[in-house]
């Protein structure tokens, strides 16, 4: 339950070096949120950090820690991470032990260190939550090995990023795109963390981020450029973007003039990669490539050895109709798709999450076209579920906030006949 932090990035190399497996979400979340989550898979260990800053203003989480530890009776260990004071003063929470995270690695210089554990390419190694349209979120349970495999291939071949490069990605804890960034770390390259505003102290803040750091690979989402657009931002004039190659952004369809702005402002000779996937397989389906045109408003292709299409109603490929909308699919299986989901025994629910449409064919969810380039275009979700930058939020999960909201019961005796 922590911010973008290098001890989150410890604790999830950490996890997997032993074959633990290893689950997040953010700090904003709160109690009821963290519970509808962690609840589901009974976790031994917590570390949680004692608050978060966002656009200046400091947000305390260890008021709330008593709360989430009593609905996790699974648990058996509390670490507390010091983000806003250096030495967090330590709550006090009934049946546990509640230590300090920075004291942890405090070893003897003979201690007998944990050895890491070789376990199988298919063997859990984190879960993910994705929200739908009915009940809490699904755990999405995914293998460490398939998904390393899946984004070596995504980072390596169709994002271009080589050893020594500086890899940046504004996401927080609770979207797949944190561990996204975090297995770049496999490919050599040095990963830049960042929690809080993407807009403070000022709309230049992460471009000037960007240029401070020297990155080469700059992710972010279409909203975040689209809001850059607006607020007149020009990272070209202000900010020295030599070394960046690659811009990425997901999290929901970018569009042609967003294309345009990030030509026009950002600079002339970036790789500009649209590129959409999900939670579902902590990847993408469709993605850029270095060694293609780039055109306005289009993602480049399908990321290689995933077989992509879009089809109608009927089942039948739309490919050779470029720009009629129909379902995006996958109809081969993937390296980093769920092994299952928590509380499903028979496999109904995941089954029924992505192969009903088309029995034996993935099913994404998502609306999309071919182009006459062999690009597609993503056009929004096809199921009621809403996409808030990339972190999918299902109509159940607003229903269950709603209705805990004390209010008064109304009755036909409670109407005023007169105007008011």
């Amino acid at each position: 339950w922590m911010p973008n932090l290098p001890e989150t990035v410890v604790t999830m190399l950490a996890a997997n070096s032993i074959g633990a497996v290893f689950t997040s979400t953010s700090p904003d979340f709160g109690v009821a949120g963290v519970l509808d989550r962690f609840s589901q898979v009974s976790p031994k260990v917590l570390v949680v950090s004692d608050g978060y800053v966002y656009a200046g203003k400091s947000q305390a989480r260890l008021p709330l820690l008593p709360e989430v530890a009593a609905g996790l009776p699974s648990l058996e260990a509390i670490a507390v991470v010091g983000e806003l004071t250096g030495t967090p003063e330590l709550p006090v929470v009934t049946g546990f032990e509640v230590v300090d995270f920075a004291a942890v690695g405090d070893v003897e210089p003979d201690a007998v260190l944990v050895e890491p554990k070789r376990v199988s390419v298919s063997e859990p190694g984190l879960v993910l939550y994705s929200s739908g349209t009915t009940g809490k979120p699904k755990c999405i349970v995914h293998s460490a090995g398939g998904v390393l495999l899946k984004q070596l291939t995504e980072h390596q071949l169709h994002c271009d990023i080589r050893p020594g490069d500086t890899v940046f990605y504004y996401t927080t804890c609770g979207w797949m795109m944190w561990n996204w960034l975090v297995t770049t770390l496999a490919s050599g390259a040095t990963i830049v963390l960042y929690e809080g505003s993407p807009f403070h102290p000022g709309p230049d803040a992460m471009w000037n981020l960007a240029a401070e750091e020297s990155v080469t690979l700059f992710g972010t989402s279409a909203k975040f450029i689209d809001a850059s657009a607006k607020a007149d931002v020009k990272p070209g004039e202000c900010c020295d973007l030599s070394a960046l190659r690659t811009i990425t952004s997901t999290g929901s369809p970018l569009s042609a003039e967003g294309f345009a702005y990030v030509y026009a402002e950002v600079k002339r000779d970036v790789h500009l990669a649209s590129i959409s996937g999900g939670t579902d397989i902590c990847g993408c389906f469709v993605i850029g490539d270095p060694t293609r045109p780039v055109y306005a408003g289009e993602i480049q292709g399908p990321a290689l050895a995933t077989a992509v299409d879009v089809w109608d109603e009927l089942g039948r490929s739309l490919r050779s109709r470029p720009e009629e909308r129909g379902e995006l699919v996958c109809t081969q299986a993937i390296p980093s798709m769920p092994l299952h989901f928590v509380d499903d025994p028979d496999g109904s629910r995941y089954r029924s999450a992505y192969f009903d449409r088309f029995p034996g064919v993935w099913a994404q969810g998502d609306f999309a076209s071919w182009t006459e380039h062999g690009g597609l275009v993503i056009h929004g979700r096809s199921d009621a579920t809403l996409n808030a930058g990339g972190v999918r939020i299902g109509t159940a999960e607003i229903y269950r906030q709603v209705e805990q909201i004390p209010s008064k019961k109304y009755t036909a005796g409670d109407l005023n006949p007169e105007p008011t």
